[in-house]
């Protein structure tokens, strides 16, 4: 860490945007790839990429509210507020690849983004340029799900694409939801570390001697890696999703306690500065970046977290001021659109100067690298089914949004349609690729925005009032103003089913105004037909893939509309750049 105030601005002045790209052809920002050797060591950092191994279009949302301390602060700026922000051109290559605004002109403009194979150029070509045993490639989590290979194979297709990519530690979130067995059998496999200093036996598991790297402390995964770049010592800590057994099945890791575990976490930086003498400490987090910009003010020694889990591409570090004197916060994005580029100054015990980029893959910029695609074609080859038109967008499909999006609008239809409810709940989840309209959507495209091991639908009679309390649970995780409380993911979405949402207010009071779509206001003691998936409790229905393929098939496509929320309580909230 600094040990100045003049070290300290120093490593605030290194910290620059990249210059704003030129906005007229996305040709235009090959240069963008350029990057000067700086420093001792290069460290690269991917996260939340889903196993989107092709490239994809992905819209960023265009309502990302914060609240108390957040509100007004990165990430939670959204469309002009952003680009105002980080000095980003509003037509440019740059400002569509971080930005929601004109996004359906944007993207036939500028194209896809992400692709393991236009990744692994990239990769090569910053490592190349520092030269050997200056650089080294990390992931954030999220590596191994989010389409309907990954889902089939458990993962281990990822497993073997981060190999060629040349990841070399990682540490994990969705990747639990596999189970133990196969997750310990990816690793296996996978020739990088994967870090977890905040994963912990039971005290039943601990008694009956379960599996751990660290059987005295508990500790079921390596917390950390040191390795020397450019004659220097950095010490690499991993950071699981804190809050796996509550936001999935508890029987995907009934052996193993989650958490932040901030006094652990500081031991271990303690015992690596002091004991290992390094000379720099990364923590690679999936926290999400509101719980890591916590994190940073509350513990000393942590030079920069690499963070992920909330999706968020944030183009510069924030400096956040601690005992010890600062730690700089990143996200950096997710579904392969983004590399992050950290490079370090370094002297003994201590990081001088940072310069961070964080890239957009434009796809149509970078060569794809040979073998990688290989790769990717032989492990798709299997699926082949997967990728005949089942039907046509007739809009654009997009699901990232604190509300809703037309993606996951469609998916209630089919729940609703083909479950015969009256009202359907869908999880918020962050990932999901998306449509332009007029494209064919494939069985593939499906998968990618609802392949889960635990798909299955239900319907159940709900009351009025456990439908308020669903809705103000969700609310109060994403919108609680102690982002310790915060789980991550956006609000659950709702069909049939709209709502006024304050989330200003505290909980139980963010809700209201809960009404059919015909008007009719929802009554708590009336009970309703509810359809859902992803439940963490087991149910025995159809995989919402195949509920959701058959409403495809069907043609069955409602009209265009807003979310169904309304949202109160956040005007001038530069996190809102619609409404409805």
């Amino acid at each position: 860490m600094p040990s100045s105030r003049r070290d300290f601005l120093k490593l605030s002045g290194a910290a620059a945007l990249l210059p704003s790209l030129r906005a007229v052809r996305a040709a235009d920002v090959a240069s963008l790839y350029d990057l000067p050797r700086f420093g001792h060591a290069r460290i690269l950092h991917l996260t939340d990429t889903h196993a989107q191994l092709k490239p994809v279009y992905f819209r960023e949302p265009s309502v990302n509210i914060g609240i108390g301390a957040m509100a007004g602060q990165p990430p939670h700026l959204v469309a002009k507020a952003f680009l105002d922000r980080f000095g980003i051109s509003p037509d440019s290559a740059e400002g569509y690849a971080f930005t929601s605004l004109d996004f359906e002109k944007s993207a036939p403009r500028f194209g896809r983004l992400g692709g393991f194979a236009h990744l692994k150029t990239l990769i090569d070509r910053l490592r190349g340029d520092v030269g050997d045993n200056h650089s080294m490639l990390v992931d954030g989590g999220d590596l191994w799900q989010g389409t309907g290979q990954a889902n089939a194979a458990h993962g281990a297709d990822m497993v073997e694409a981060a190999n060629l990519l040349g990841i070399e530690a990682m540490t994990g979130h969705w990747e639990f939801t596999y189970g133990e067995a196969a997750l310990r059998d990816n690793l296996l496999r996978f020739k990088g570390e994967f870090l977890a200093q905040n994963v912990f036996l039971t005290e039943e598991a601990a008694f009956n001697d379960a599996k751990a790297f660290d059987p005295a402390s508990g500790r079921v995964f390596k917390p950390a890696m040191i390795k020397e770049l450019g004659g220097y010592r950095i010490a690499v800590i991993g950071q699981a999703f804190p809050y796996v057994p509550i936001a999935h099945p508890k029987r995907f890791t009934p052996d193993w306690t989650f958490g932040i575990h901030e006094e652990e976490l500081q031991r271990l930086v303690r015992t690596l500065r002091d004991d290992d003498h390094v000379d720099a400490v990364i923590l690679l987090s999936h926290n999400g970046m509101d719980v890591d910009l916590k994190l940073a003010g509350r513990l000393t020694g942590i030079d920069v977290i690499l963070g992920g889990h909330t999706h968020d591409a944030v183009p510069q570090p924030i400096q956040v001021k601690n005992a010890g004197g600062a730690t700089l916060v990143t996200n950096a994005g997710s579904n392969g659109k983004f590399l992050a580029v950290l490079d370090l100054e370094l002297a003994r015990g201590k990081v001088g100067g940072v310069r961070y980029r964080l890239l957009p893959v434009f796809s149509e910029l970078l060569k794809p690298d040979p073998a990688m695609a290989a790769l990717i074609e032989k492990m798709r080859e299997p699926h082949a089914a997967w990728f005949d038109k089942i039907a046509s967008s007739d809009r654009l499909l997009y699901r990232r949004g604190n509300f809703s999006g037309p993606m996951d609008q469609l998916i209630c239809d089919a729940l609703r349609t083909e479950l015969d409810a009256e009202i359907a709940l869908s999880p918020g989840f962050r990932w999901g690729t998306t449509a332009l309209a007029g494209e064919a959507l494939t069985m593939e495209d499906v998968l990618a925005e609802t392949a889960i091991t635990y798909p299955e639908t239900y319907v159940q009679d709900m009351s009025g009032a456990d439908i308020k309390n669903v809705l103000e649970d969700v609310c109060d995780n994403l919108f609680n103003p102690d982002p310790y409380y915060q789980q991550g993911g956006d609000m659950v979405r709702t069909g049939g089913l709209s709502y006024t949402c304050t989330p200003t207010e505290t909980v139980g009071r963010r809700i209201s105004e809960l009404r059919f779509d015909n008007g009719a206001l929802l009554e708590a003691n009336k009970r309703y037909k509810v359809a859902g998936w992803a439940s963490v409790n087991a149910q025995a229905g159809k995989p919402v893939w195949d509920v959701f393929a058959n409403h495809l098939r069907a043609g069955k496509t409602a009209p265009t509309r807003g979310s169904g929320v309304t949202v109160k309580g956040v005007d001038g909230n530069p996190g809102v750049a619609e409404q409805g």
